[in-house]
């Protein structure tokens, strides 16, 4: 990952995964600005509520187990990821009313260590778009 897709990650928290690995959660710029818009329209909006409660749980969940999302095939990865992220794999964990968080993971900073960065959490016609379907 380049230096400048570095710089618009932001840090998460982590846990320890059952092969002894540490689990960190990162969010990109695009996914954590979706994270801060639900946390903040949660207490007013049931829609909000229900989607912030779902994406806490799939980190948790990713916590546990980082290959927990359906992963995508590298023929299918839009574009965008490429360019931006480079080689990556790509995961898919389904959320309430058809929205989508896409996720990758890569080797930590240490060999102790791994990372998945939580690269967008959004809705059907947006997820469509970005793979091309129809």
């Amino acid at each position: 990952m380049d230096t400048q897709s570095k710089s618009k990650i932001e840090e998460g928290n982590c846990r320890r995964h059952r092969n002894m690995k540490e689990v960190r959660i990162i969010f990109s710029q695009d996914a954590k600005e979706v994270y801060e818009y639900l946390n903040k329209e949660a207490p007013t909006s049931k829609n909000e509520k229900i989607l912030l409660k779902a994406v806490k749980q799939k980190i948790e969940f990713i916590k546990e187990n980082p290959h927990y999302g359906n992963p995508i095939s590298k023929k299918l990865i839009p574009d965008e990821y490429k360019s931006k992220y480079g080689n990556i794999n790509l995961f898919r964990v389904e959320l309430p009313n058809f929205w989508r968080m896409l996720y990758t993971l890569t080797e930590g900073e240490t060999k102790i260590e791994v990372v998945a960065f939580v690269l967008d959490i959004i809705n059907h016609p947006t997820y469509n778009k970005k793979f091309d379907y129809k």
